[in-house]
């Protein structure tokens, strides 16, 4: 797994050995980037259930100003770390050691409404309906934040707009697809 643009082009990330995470392929990564290129530079940019941290690096590297990492896996925690060492990035780079909804709330306090949220949780465990249940009500979403779910191709989100979201697009790949969410009108 590497960098695929911008200030840390080309550099090897570390991801951690086993079943543990399951790190984006760079071809699905360069695919999701050129969809938000003219968005990312100066953004503000939060990776949850961040595993390696190559989502938000590759975010950083772009021009995000800020990213910010949430992972609760003490082995890829390091490897966040690491990996933000090796390409020079953690100057710009908040890494969270705790469960997504824990670090949601400790957000609040800190932060207004982030560009980007994305998320790659553990597949088909509804992981992703308790992060946009919680931000229904958030500050760190706003109408301008588009939120990005990496799931599998059966994962269905038939039950996002009643709690007021609405799927932008989605893109499908081989074996799973990014769902682009936004608040509803």
């Amino acid at each position: 797994m590497r960098v695929i643009a911008g200030s840390a082009r080309h550099l090897t990330l570390k991801t951690i050995e086993g079943m543990d995470t399951r790190p984006t392929t760079d071809r699905i990564k360069e695919t999701l980037f050129n969809m938000l290129q003219y968005q990312i530079a100066g953004c503000r940019f939060l990776d949850l259930f961040s595993g390696s941290g190559g989502i938000g690096i590759e975010a950083l590297s772009r021009g995000a100003s800020e990213a910010v990492f949430v992972e609760q896996n003490p082995r890829a925690v390091s490897c966040i770390k690491e990996n933000l060492k090796t390409t020079r990035l953690e100057d710009r780079a908040m890494v969270m050691s705790m469960d997504v909804l824990s670090a949601l709330k400790r957000l609040e306090d800190r932060s207004g409404p982030f560009d980007f949220i994305f998320m790659d949780p553990p597949y088909n465990h509804q992981h992703e309906r308790m992060v946009l249940e919680y931000l229904t009500g958030s500050k760190l979403a706003d109408g301008d934040t588009t939120v990005i779910v990496e799931a599998s191709k059966e994962t269905a989100i038939d039950w996002i707009q009643p709690m007021g979201w609405h799927v932008e697009k989605v893109k499908d790949y081989k074996t799973n697809k990014h769902i682009f969410i936004t608040k509803g009108e």
